[in-house]
């Protein structure tokens, strides 16, 4: 067990309560933060590649550079999150709310985004290549400079998005 998992043992409990903990920088690889509360918590620079946060709630939570790389986000609430610059690359975000999101230049390359709701989210410079978006919401979004080269569009409401 790494040292960042055993300090974090008891505080990482799925459906934890964890409202604005700070987190940032810290190697959080792998950990259940399924059902979790934490809502304004700071994870920013955080590793939480491969970490389980289905259900939880993250509204208004700075994950800005974090590494959310193959990370289980299903059904999480991100509403008004700060995931500036942060690696989402293969992640689940299947049924997730991001409406209000901050994804500026945030990497989704290759991520699950199925259903998810990106309503009057801002991302600038995101990178959706390969990133599998049916059904996903993105009415009034701002898409400037994003790459969606190879991305699956099917069902997406793009009405009142900016795209250029």
């Amino acid at each position: 067990m790494h040292a960042a998992h055993s300090e974090f043992s008891k505080l990482i409990a799925p459906g934890a309560a964890l409202c604005g903990r700070d987190f940032q920088g810290r190697n959080l690889k792998g950990a259940d933060f399924s059902g979790a509360l934490l809502a304004g918590a700071n994870l920013s620079r955080a590793n939480l590649n491969g970490a389980n946060l289905s259900g939880a709630d993250l509204s208004d939570a700075n994950l800005s550079g974090a590494k959310l790389r193959r990370a289980n986000l299903n059904g999480a609430d991100l509403l008004a999150a700060n995931l500036q610059e942060a690696d989402l690359s293969s992640a689940n975000l299947s049924n997730t709310d991001l409406g209000g999101a901050d994804l500026r230049r945030a990497n989704l390359r290759g991520a699950n985004l199925c259903g998810a709701d990106f309503s009057t989210s801002h991302y600038s410079w995101l990178e959706l290549e390969g990133a599998d978006l049916r059904g996903a919401d993105l009415t009034g979004a701002h898409l400037q400079q994003t790459d969606l080269q190879g991305a699956n569009l099917d069902g997406v409401d793009l009405s009142e998005a900016y795209l250029f």
